[in-house]
């Protein structure tokens, strides 16, 4: 034999013993329900003893002569072979093999099982904006979802993801049917888009109402502020201008003390000159004289002063003294 033959029978060999065996099948399991794995042609075989294996535990055992052994209840097999799992879960994701042997002992059949576990697809959610003309396909659960959407009757591309997003032209009527699908479930929605051209949205008109009372109320606190600050600045300057004018007629005429707009005016009291002494409010515990004196008080009131004080009041020569005339006593005064 030659060298390029034993090559290429080599390289035969290390592929077969390195492929999938041939007899193994792909069995799809819902999570959460049953499930029956099945043995075709079992019927012709002259069954006595059946085993069923997990990965390389056993699971299951069946044997015509003897009571069925199962050494875990979630695991059941049948008197044809049938292995039925409970309440599938993730973890139960495995290869299982099945071998059966006849009365003879001989093993009669043997067939390998690759099972695989999915989350059933939800009922898919149709969405959609007018205002973006954008439309939405999603879905809460399932494992491996695809998502088909048709548009008017035209298929859209499909994607392997929980939502497929999609931007209509024109706003019209648009006949929409979501899929979603996997191995194990198919669910679907049917939903008609009507988007009017006159009609606007109902959050938008909310928007747009609200955004333009605060608009308004913002221009009428803005024009609010401005005016009185006008004012204030108004009035300050005039207050300047009259405190200049003050000072410049204080500097032509004199020495003039002038009020300014806005100052603290002085009081008519504090203005008038000190009353004389003889005017001079008496004290609250002075009582009035009697009458027989108050004509004798007046008269020394109204006399005048005295030559001490005339001179000192007068300039030039000094006057005559004039005669001192004694006072009278009081009881002729009172008698008289």
């Amino acid at each position: 034999m030659s060298l390029t033959c034993q090559i290429f029978l080599l390289i035969f060999v290390f592929s077969i013993q390195g492929a999938a065996p041939a007899n193994d099948d792909i069995v799809w399991g819902t999570l959460g329900q049953d499930i029956n794995l099945d043995i075709p042609g079992s019927q012709m075989i002259n069954i006595d003893d059946i085993h069923w294996e997990k990965g390389k535990k056993k699971v299951a055992r069946f044997q015509i002569s003897n009571k069925p052994k199962n050494p875990d209840e979630k695991y059941n097999v049948s008197m044809n072979g049938t292995l039925k799992i409970k309440h599938l879960m993730l973890e139960d994701s495995d290869t299982y093999k099945v071998v059966i042997y006849d009365k003879d002992g001989k093993n009669a059949l043997e067939k390998t099982f690759q099972l695989k576990i999915q989350e059933k697809v939800s009922t898919p959610n149709i969405d959609w904006n007018c205002i973006n003309k954008t439309l939405v396909c999603k879905i809460a659960n399932g494992t491996d979802p695809e998502l088909k959407l048709y548009v008017n009757g035209t298929s859209i591309k499909p994607v392997s993801s929980k939502f497929s997003t999609y931007r209509f032209i024109n706003k019209q009527k648009i006949l929409v049917n979501c899929t979603a699908e996997n191995k194990v479930s198919k669910e679907s929605d049917v939903k008609m888009i009507t988007c009017s051209e006159k009609g606007l949205d109902l959050y938008f008109i909310i928007g747009v109402c609200g955004g333009s009372t605060i608009f308004v109320i913002f221009m009428v606190l803005l024009i609010f502020y401005i005016n009185k600050r006008k004012k204030q600045n108004s009035r300050r300057n005039d207050e300047e201008l009259e405190i200049k004018a003050c000072r410049v007629t204080t500097k032509k005429r004199g020495p003039k003390p002038c009020q300014v707009p806005g100052s603290t005016p002085q009081s008519p009291a504090a203005s008038q000159a000190p009353p004389p002494p003889s005017h001079r409010p008496q004290a609250p515990g002075h009582r009035p004289p009697p009458p027989g004196h108050r004509a004798q008080h007046n008269q020394q009131r109204k006399a005048p002063p005295p030559p001490a004080t005339q001179g000192y009041q007068q300039k030039g020569p000094p006057l005559p003294r004039p005669r001192v005339q004694p006072k009278a006593p009081r009881g002729a005064t009172g008698n008289s």
